[in-house]
């Protein structure tokens, strides 16, 4: 996310510092060749010469670059024990020197050990789920092991096993029995007694290890194994920054321009999970307003046939079994962060970019007409072959929606995770005159302004911006800028707190330096290279955006921002610029002074924010594996999380309409995309959210129009 203009001033100047700077590292004859060494003397450098912040690399940096990678392969600490610990020690701070010299022992050392203890406990869970299990004792398992140390003995690993499969089995197994419990008066259904139904609930689970250990003993190749070790020394600088080896990189341009029929949402797998990444706006996974990030996929139907059973499975793999044909359906298995399970139906469609561009309606609030603008992403056609622009598409609907003779407008920009700063700025000009928006800092510590400016307002009208906390980036520079001017009101959760940008630099041998050598594609570093602050001077790093009023929601206490990242960046700020505040900034002291107040006291809200804490809480203790215990939880979990589904929803809808103009273009288009445009409003109809919103600017619009008497 940056100004493309810097980009070819950018690119020469790195190269040229590498290049500079290549003679001070090692070289090791033996590995200089290899394709392994290339890619770690490169990153090296590229992360000294080109990262916005880089730490020293040097015994500190091996030694947290160290503890990563045993996190990332052994995060719970059951898989090695406490002599490998010790054995690969000798590394501990020689990994600073390895990337200097591009010659790895680390990696086949902790390769080797890896398949060792995978082949011993793929033994040891078989072993385990030979036997049936009691589920009539008080045992618990921890859910969190940061803390803890590895096993020193094979019967303490042996020991933390035995509770980990047992919760596995006793999750299904009581799944199962909720499911006997609830047919059992159906003339159909087959009766089975408890003694089968946990006998089948652990060859389930012994088929989901059987998979995950194949899948884990193919992964951990010394390729594999190798390009993690690279991506954690990489994040280990700051999180955004990666290594994209050649495959993902080719996948990822793949995708980006190809079309298929599928969901709409971006999967990974996790301790043997695939997991919701995210979602992709307008797509059969966003409409149904039941699938989020951080879910995850426990089986996939076609259609009305048998369920499979995808824990396990790379990803990948279950990519080509959600995919499929047009219109057909698919159902998945979802487990939600709060534990509840459910099935979600989806119709596969065709997941175009189009689907997720900017779209505006109307909302009646008593006789007040509030114009309501929905900011998916800050898109723009990188490659100019449509014209596509998320700064235009704004222009056009706000157009529109002044020609309704709007009191007052809505920017929603919840979920939108950012995009191109270009059309951020250009999205500010449309509501101020003209000055500053963002400021921009290099690793050397020169400061730039981004201004808008374009003389003239687009809309100078009442004005309310939405965010949560998956707002981020480009969003928070929007929100951000429109906060310090007093341009607007801002409303919702804090957002994200992401203030660094990132730019993808290829590692192939002739793009900077080795000019001449043969092509080989080594992948690519996508690398943190600036920084963002708002015009009031203070960053948006780990801080984000703090709304003017704030609307307790479902995420306020998932540990998903940006300061819950040990190797984020950290929070500061800058000398402020020069702007002043917009001319009727004081229209909306009223509100912030009294409706924080309403909000607080409101019942739906006080429900959602102390549900949303009881969660949270309840899903950090450690699990009881009694069956009724673990069963009287589950109907906990669920009785909260029903209850905050009610309030979450508007029991009377408010009324929301196209403009005119977009329902003649709705009338016009295939049925099923029709259907879509609609259910969209239909949500915005019930969302409680933008009925505050509403709400609130309809009481700005009041001021405003008295403070124009």
């Amino acid at each position: 996310m940056m100004n493309k203009k810097v980009l070819p001033f950018l690119i020469p100047a790195i190269a040229a510092l590498v290049f500079f700077f290549a003679n001070s590292w090692g070289k090791n004859n033996d590995a200089a060749e290899s394709k392994e060494s290339k890619i770690l003397t490169k990153i090296g450098q590229y992360l000294e010469i080109a990262h916005f912040s880089p730490k020293p690399i040097n015994d500190a940096f091996s030694a947290e670059v160290f503890t990563n990678v045993l996190k990332s392969l052994d995060g719970d600490k059951m898989l090695l024990l406490k002599s490998d610990i010790k054995e690969l020690e000798q590394y501990k701070n020689k990994l600073d020197d390895e990337i200097k010299t591009g010659s790895s022992n680390f990696s086949p050392a902790l390769q080797k050990i890896y398949l060792q203890r995978t082949d011993e406990v793929e033994k040891l869970v078989a072993d385990i789920l030979s036997k049936p299990f009691n589920f009539n004792t008080n045992e618990y398992l921890q859910t969190d092991r940061e803390k803890a140390d590895w096993p020193a003995t094979e019967k303490e690993r042996k020991e933390l096993w035995q509770k980990k499969i047992k919760y596995m089995v006793l999750d299904r197994y009581a799944s199962e029995l909720d499911t006997r419990d609830k047919n059992k008066d159906s003339a159909k259904f087959v009766y089975k007694a408890d003694s089968t139904l946990e006998r089948e609930s652990r060859e389930r689970v012994d088929k989901i290890w059987h998979k995950s250990f194949e899948r884990q003993k193919k992964k951990a190749t010394e390729e594999e194994v190798f390009n993690n070790y690279i991506n954690v020394i990489t994040s280990t600088m700051d999180p955004h920054t990666n290594f994209f080896p050649p495959v993902e990189r080719r996948s990822f341009d793949e995708q980006m321009s190809a079309h298929f029929y599928g969901i709409g949402a971006q999967l990974s797998e996790q301790d043997g999970f695939i997991k919701i990444v995210s979602v992709v706006s307008g797509s059969p996974a966003w409409k149904s307003g039941q699938i989020q990030a951080n879910d995850i996929i426990l089986k996939v139907a076609q259609g009305s046939g048998e369920p499979v059973d995808i824990t396990g499975y790379e990803t990948q793999d279950a990519v080509k079994i959600i995919r499929g044909q047009k219109d057909t359906e698919v159902r998945l298995t979802i487990k939600k962060v709060d534990g509840s399970v459910k099935v979600v139906s989806l119709i596969r469609e065709k997941i175009d970019q189009d689907e997720s561009r900017i779209r505006s309606v109307i909302l009646d609030n008593g006789g007040q007409k509030i114009g309501y603008i929905y900011v998916p992403d800050f898109y723009m056609d990188v490659n100019g072959g449509t014209n596509v622009s998320c700064a235009d598409d704004m222009a056009n609907e706000i157009v529109k929606l002044k020609a309704q003779n709007i009191d007052g407008m809505i920017v929603d920009l919840r979920f939108n995770g950012g995009g191109f700063l270009g059309e951020a700025i250009k999205m500010v000009g449309f509501f101020i005159d003209e000055g500053p928006v963002v400021q921009v800092r290099s690793r050397n510590n020169s400061n730039q302004v981004l201004r808008d400016k374009d003389r003239g307002v687009l809309y100078d009208g009442p004005l309310a911006v939405m965010i949560n906390e998956y707002s981020a980036s480009a969003s928070e520079i929007f929100a951000g800028a429109i906060q310090d001017y007093g341009r607007g009101i801002i409303l919702g959760g804090t957002s994200f707190g992401k203030g660094t940008v990132q730019r993808q630099l290829p590692l192939e041998s002739t793009s900077f330096f080795n000019k001449g050598a043969a092509d080989e594609d080594l992948g690519s570093l996508k690398i943190t290279i600036q920084k963002f602050y708002r015009i009031s001077g203070s960053s948006n790093q780990i801080k984000g955006i703090v709304p003017d009023i704030n609307l307790p929601d479902t995420y306020e206490f998932t540990e998903s921002r940006e300061k819950y990242e040990k190797s984020a960046l950290p929070w500061d700020e800058i000398s402020k610029s020069q702007y002043a505040l917009w001319d009727n900034a004081g229209i909306y002291d009223n509100v912030k002074r009294t409706y924080q107040q309403k909000i607080n006291s409101d019942s739906s809200f006080k429900i959602i924010q102390n549900n949303s804490k009881w969660l949270f809480e309840n899903g950090k203790k450690d699990i009881n594996l009694n069956l009724n215990a673990y069963r009287q939880n589950l109907k906990a979990i669920s009785q909260v999380v029903d209850k905050s589904r009610e309030n979450l929803s508007l029991k009377n809808p408010i009324k929301a309409e196209y403009t005119k103009e977009d329902q003649a273009k709705i009338e016009t288009l295939d049925k099923d995309k029709a259907e879509r445009y609609k259910a969209w409003l239909k949500n915005i109809e019930k969302d409680i959210y933008v009925n505050q919103a509403k709400q609130i600017i309809s009481e700005v619009s009041s001021d405003y129009k008295l403070s124009k008497k």
